[in-house]
């Protein structure tokens, strides 16, 4: 199959990481796994954040008018050269899919969304022109792929039938991380000459950028929980950048000799930093999928997470890692403290997640199964 590929929140060719970017990325990745030809159709960014219902307006004419020159183009093309199928991945109110939706219909084709989400409660808010376009989206849709469990419950009532709607499991490119996990102990060990570390201390870590919001309430839940271990033996590794830096470190200004802050890192020295840790701690404050706890895993890394969003689906609480309640600081401490004091519960737990991820979460089964969903609709 020919594939029409939209992201309407960030094109996967943004020069911004995000964990956005890195699943639509992925979802490309997945899709020519599966054998099809992939096609980015736009990189129009539909988002307004604001709530500034004149900006929505003037985004939604650019939309449609750009979805009209994506059509024409397309249909310049030979027959056997024009999408078989459209695919957009993540849109809600506030990034709403202003050109898929006509294209597909001018080309004739199927429209698929992947992790689209419908809040009903933005029906009359700042956001209703996004949240009317993405209810009517949804009711033309052929096919609703979910990657996170909360959004199904508005989701599938909006599709034209319930059997629509289809889960996902979240899934990452596993090979970088386990090469990176064969490599252990050199890596740790180049780690803890550059940074002064104990390699013989449990080195606990976090990836996540700093950004108000969601992002410094889940570093602020973390420094609370790990000031409750001092008693114990660890560092902790922290992975990261962004403009919320100067509030995230004064989170951890009673940590200060505990923490190595290694800024932003590149998805190549990433790998290696979940390869070399011990643990993996993140209390993921309304984190949707929790990419990071996948790429902790598929480096044979036990986690720490949460009870909430998307973290259930890719972390088995008591096999691979522990989910205490969601923003429960003495439950997440608990947690960690039970992997600090118990090495062969780590390396018991961080096997199994090694091995969930190989069988469950990698982009070639994704890639198969995405196939195996899609087909149907063509022809």
């Amino acid at each position: 199959m020919r594939i029409a590929f939209y992201a309407p929140l960030k094109a996967p060719t943004s020069p911004v990481p995000s964990g956005d970017r890195l699943i639509g990325r992925l979802l490309m990745m997945a899709l020519r796994e599966g054998g099809d030809t992939v096609d980015l159709a736009s990189r129009f960014r539909s988002f307004d954040g604001s709530g500034d219902e004149n900006r929505q307006a003037r985004l939604q004419r650019t939309g449609e008018k750009l979805a009209r020159r994506v059509a024409r183009r397309y249909l310049r093309c030979r027959p056997s050269q024009r999408p078989d199928l459209w695919f957009t991945y993540h849109l809600y109110h506030k990034a709403p899919d202003w050109i898929g939706p006509s294209a597909a219909r001018s080309l004739g084709i199927p429209y698929v969304v992947a992790e689209a989400s419908l809040a009903p409660k933005q029906k009359d808010g700042p956001w209703r022109i996004g949240h009317d376009s993405v209810e009517r989206t949804l009711a033309d849709t052929d096919l609703a792929i979910g990657l996170n469990r909360d959004d199904e419950p508005c989701l599938r009532p909006a599709l034209a039938s319930s059997d629509r709607y289809v889960r996902l499991a979240p899934f990452l490119d596993r090979r970088p991380y386990v090469e990176a996990a064969e490599d252990r102990t050199a890596i740790r060990a180049n780690l803890a000459g550059r940074f002064g570390l104990d390699a013989g201390d449990p080195w606990l870590l976090a990836v996540a950028m700093m950004r108000p919001g969601d992002k410094v309430e889940s570093y602020g839940v973390l420094a609370r929980s790990l000031s409750q271990l001092t008693d114990r033996p660890w560092r902790l590794l922290i992975a990261g950048d962004g403009e919320a830096a100067a509030e995230v470190r004064e989170a951890f200004a009673g940590l200060a000799g505990r923490t190595v802050w290694l800024g932003r890192q590149g998805a190549a020295d990433l790998a290696a930093i979940y390869a070399a840790s011990d643990v993996f701690v993140w209390p993921a404050v309304k984190e949707s999928p929790g990419m990071c706890f996948l790429e902790a895993q598929a480096a044979g890394v036990p986690v720490v997470g949460c009870d909430a969003g998307g973290v259930p689906d890719v972390v088995a609480d008591g096999d691979t890692g522990f989910l205490p309640p969601h923003r429960d600081v003495a439950a997440f401490a608990g947690a960690v403290q039970n992997l600090l004091d118990d090495g062969s519960l780590r390396r018991r737990l961080g096997q199994a997640a090694f091995n969930r991820v190989a069988e469950r979460h990698d982009v070639a089964s994704a890639g198969r199964h995405l196939r195996q969903l899609l087909k149907g609709l063509v022809g």
